[in-house]
């Protein structure tokens, strides 16, 4: 679309609008630079590849590869795990009460639970955590994660014996019902737009309340793929929470009743000590940096299927 002619004023106006734009992308730029900076000695000591495929975490005053090690292949399987067991259990939560606020409850209603999702999504994390650490987990220990290893202890995810409340699992559990609010409403506000004439058709096909609710929500599948990422990169960086309830131990197995780290609770544990090691903090940047790159590919994706909806 062409405007007509643009005066000095609003020249100026205009222009002035871009500059926190330009802003806000140059400090995205610096964070990723800052990171790659400073990730690049243990780089130059330990190898890219040897840093993100190591299992071994071995702070040491001697520095590497004779003395410490430092290996973030056990934080970033923990991240990726607890952050897949997260958009698996909210998936089908976010997509449930869309359906139920927008197809079967009151309209009178339904402005008070978009309300209180809103409301959880504003919740401070640190609550979140203590809320894991004092009730979720000790729940999910007695009346799920125990009788998960007595009954399907065969398969290997449930091999384990929980003998702590903090797992992956109780992490992933909470991850969920933090990222859930994100997912309804993007998954919400779309569905809000599809167009009264494509609903009312459905209406006058005959179909049954299952089969107009599956066609509306075919129809928004970009939305579900987008808000399943958005909700992967939210639960991927968490740190607060997580940082409470994972367990914090330096492993890496199948088995998601058992402690782990994430890459976000490796930082927050061991960074106020990390100056005292050689190599360590440049370690925890590395491990930022990789945090930082799957951030800004499953954001970006998401955004990008999102806006390629079209009615």
């Amino acid at each position: 679309m062409k405007y007509g002619r643009k005066s000095l004023h609003d020249k100026i106006v205009f222009y002035s609008l871009a500059i926190p734009a330009i802003i806000i992308a140059l400090i995205l730029l610096l964070l990723l630079l800052t990171q790659t900076s400073l990730s690049i000695p243990i780089f130059n000591v330990q190898g890219v590849t040897s840093t993100y495929i190591s299992t071994t975490w071995r702070p040491s005053y001697e520095p590497p590869p004779t003395g410490a090690w430092y290996g973030l292949l056990p934080a970033i399987w923990g991240t990726l795990t607890s952050a897949i067991i997260a958009v698996l259990l909210a998936l089908p939560l976010s997509l449930s009460v869309v359906i139920f606020v927008e197809e079967i409850l009151p309209r009178r209603f339904r402005e008070y639970i978009s309300a209180i999702i809103d409301l959880m999504a504003g919740m401070p994390t640190i609550l979140f955590g203590i809320w894991g650490l004092s009730f979720l987990g000790p729940i999910l220990q007695a009346y799920v994660m125990t009788p998960l290893h007595e009954y399907l202890g065969f398969i290997p995810v449930f091999s384990c014996k929980p003998l702590a409340p903090a797992t992956v699992l109780t992490a992933g559990v909470l991850l969920s019902l933090m990222i859930f609010p994100f997912m309804v409403v993007v998954i919400q506000e779309t569905y809000r737009a599809i167009p009264i004439t494509y609903k009312e058709a459905g209406w006058s096909l005959g179909l049954t309340m299952y089969e107009y609710v599956k066609l509306n929500m075919s129809m928004i599948s970009p939305a579900i793929v987008s808000a399943i990422l958005l909700g992967f990169g939210r639960a991927s960086s968490e740190t607060a929470a997580v940082t409470l309830v994972v367990g914090n131990a330096y492993n890496i197995g199948f088995c998601i009743l058992s402690p782990a780290y994430t890459i976000s609770s490796l930082i927050a544990n061991q960074f106020t000590e990390s100056g005292d090691f050689p190599y360590m903090q440049n370690a925890l940047f590395a491990g930022g940096l990789i945090l930082l790159i799957i951030g800004l590919i499953v954001n970006t994706i998401g955004i990008i299927i999102l806006r390629r909806l079209r009615f």
